[in-house]
């Protein structure tokens, strides 16, 4: 039989030690660092938009936003999200869900959702996002002094880039002198007028389809009477949530399209001009992170976008028999092929 000295006692209990404190570290070590993490700052923050998540990578494209600027949902941030599903008389209540919610901010996507969120509350912040005039909206006092509790970023510099979007689809199609112009009835009135007065300056005959209830079928079939070269489709978050729907209805009816977000040329329709939207998430969450820090809205301007990216896709192009003049593609930021 072996004999242990003290030595090899000594050394036992060490290992022993050594064993335990490991075992210890493993089975204490995620409540210690939950503990940490609850014993920081949780913000609670609200969204407030007239429809669902524009796409499914919408959420993610916010979270990645949030996330670069130390925001982490389900531990330094909580977020309060509600969606009117397109019924815009629902607004008001939401906004004032949010507020009972004691959210920290609210972002605000629509005029429509930004003013039902002002009367909900004239103390949280609300940063707003969208396509309008805030100023003309009264919603703020102007973009570099919004003197409110409102504040955020903007989709257009100036206008709606509706005239610009306009000019591109007819030089791309020479000889359009009908084009059809699809608004829905969420469409800003400032959209509808800048677009029938671009059609006035470039002498192009405009006929404007709204879309009822998300028919698109019915609409369709309305401006196909009137024989267009082209189509119009205004910027609208039902119609980027619909996207793929429009898309083969115009293709269906071989009418070559411009529309508002790059995604939409590289879903298949044949253009889009305007600006980026992970770069819009990137901006509002700067904006997010700003008053969370304590920033007042009231002081923080407006911010416009200054960068915009013309799209084309010569796919769609080839399919309608399309020649797009050298001169539009040699200014195309993205070319699908």
């Amino acid at each position: 039989m072996r004999r242990f000295s003290i030595a090899d006692c000594r050394l036992r209990m060490r290992r022993t030690a050594i064993r335990l404190v490991a075992f210890a570290l493993v089975l204490f070590s995620v409540p210690i660092a939950s503990h940490a993490q609850q014993g920081g700052r949780v913000y609670r923050l609200g969204i407030l938009r007239p429809t669902a998540p524009l796409s499914t990578d919408d959420e993610a494209r916010i979270s990645a936003a949030l996330g670069d600027l130390g925001y982490v949902d389900g531990q330094n941030l909580v977020v309060e999200r509600r969606y009117a599903q397109g019924k815009m008389d629902r607004l008001p209540e939401l906004a004032r869900e949010l507020v009972r919610a004691r959210v920290d901010a609210i972002v605000a996507v629509s005029a429509t959702a930004v003013r039902a969120a002002k009367g909900a509350t004239t103390t949280i912040p609300i940063i707003m996002w969208g396509l309008f005039d805030p100023v003309s909206e009264g919603l703020v006092a102007s973009l570099a002094r919004p003197g409110t509790n409102v504040t955020g970023a903007l989709i257009a510099a100036d206008g709606t880039l509706a005239a610009k979007r306009l000019e591109l689809l007819r030089e791309s199609v020479p000889c359009a002198p009908r084009i059809a112009a699809l608004f829905d009835n969420a469409s800003l009135r400032a959209q509808v007028d800048e677009t029938q007065r671009a059609a006035k300056s470039l002498g192009i005959t405009l006929t404007i389809t709204e879309v009822q209830g998300g028919d698109y079928e019915s609409a369709f079939a309305s401006m196909a009477a009137t024989r267009p070269s082209a189509l119009f489709v205004a910027g609208s978050t039902f119609f980027f949530r619909d996207r793929k729907r429009i898309i083969e209805l115009a293709a269906k009816h071989r009418l070559p399209a411009i529309y508002e977000w790059p995604e939409q040329a590289r879903d298949g329709g044949l253009m889009a001009y305007g600006t980026d939207l992970q770069e819009g998430y990137r901006r509002v969450g700067s904006y997010i992170d700003r008053v969370l820090k304590g920033a007042k809205p009231g002081d923080l301007p407006v911010e416009q976008p200054t960068k915009f990216a013309l799209g084309i896709n010569l796919k769609t192009a080839k399919a309608l028999g399309l020649a797009i003049p050298q001169s539009l593609l040699q200014r195309a930021d993205e070319v699908i092929r």
